[in-house]
This record gives structure tokens, C-alpha cells and sequence, in this order.
């Protein structure tokens, strides 16, 4: 099981960056409006229970039930288990999400989500930041 212990900074929104079907690229920020500087990568992701939006994530132990699920579905205990709660909008109640996958990684750096041509070194744009079409 896994615990993720993110580094320091303001990690209060985060969404879905990417999700291809193995890869999930979970990005965070304090405003996701303009730029995220952290992401979590889970790799050979065999579960996922998780809105596509969420704040303020307090990571912690799988519970025995979300570890047996997990298995059920998968069919054997992946490498890697992280659950995480997070407040359901809309409702006064918590959520709880879990990722299983063979591994999970932090990616830091500054991550435009708007085009820029000026990055310096450690930054870069979205995957999704396309160069705007200077033909119309």
C-alpha cells in the first residue's frame, strides 16, 4: 500500500490532466485556471475510482474493504494502492477514491495551460496548449 506524501506547496485543486487507459496524470495547483505545478503519475493503472475533479485530497491507508475490492477486480494485490478522500460538492459528505497501478510518481515544475514561447528551464505547456493559428 501506498501513502502518497506530496511536496510542499499548494496542492488544493486537481483534475484529470491525462488518462489514455494505462497512464493516469493527476495535476495539481492552488488556481488550475493558468498553470499547475504538480502531478502524480500512476502507471499500469489497473483501478480507478475517482471524480475528474476534486480539492483538497487527504491521502491515507486503503481501508481492508478498498483493499479487497481492489483485488477482487484486479484479480491479485497490485504493486501500488493509494486511496485519498475528498469533499463531495454538492453534498456535506466525503468521497472516498482509490488508484491501483504498478507504480506512482511526482512530476514538480511549473505547467502552463495557456501558450507561451518564453519557458525557462524546468517549465512547460499542457499537453493539450496548442500554438495559436496566427492564419485567421
Amino acid at each position: 500500500m501506498t501513502v502518497v506524501r506530496l511536496p510542499e506547496g499548494s496542492w488544493w485543486d486537481w483534475e484529470v490532466l491525462g488518462w489514455n487507459g494505462s497512464e493516469l496524470r493527476l495535476a495539481a495547483g492552488y488556481d488550475l485556471t493558468y498553470h499547475h505545478g504538480l502531478e502524480l503519475v500512476f502507471t499500469d493503472v489497473d483501478y480507478l475510482a475517482c471524480p475528474t475533479r476534486f480539492s483538497g485530497p487527504r491521502f491515507r491507508e486503503p481501508t481492508p474493504d478498498e483493499r479487497e475490492t481492489v483485488r477482487r477486480y484486479v484479480g491479485e494485490e497490485p504493486p501500488v494502492v493509494v486511496a485519498f478522500d475528498v469533499d463531495a460538492e454538492g453534498t456535506h459528505g466525503v468521497l472516498p477514491c482509490v488508484v491501483a497501478a504498478a507504480s506512482v510518481g511526482i512530476v514538480t515544475g511549473l505547467v502552463y495551460r495557456y501558450w507561451r514561447e518564453d519557458l525557462k528551464e524546468g517549465e512547460r505547456l499542457a499537453p493539450f496548449v496548442r500554438r495559436p493559428d496566427r492564419s485567421q
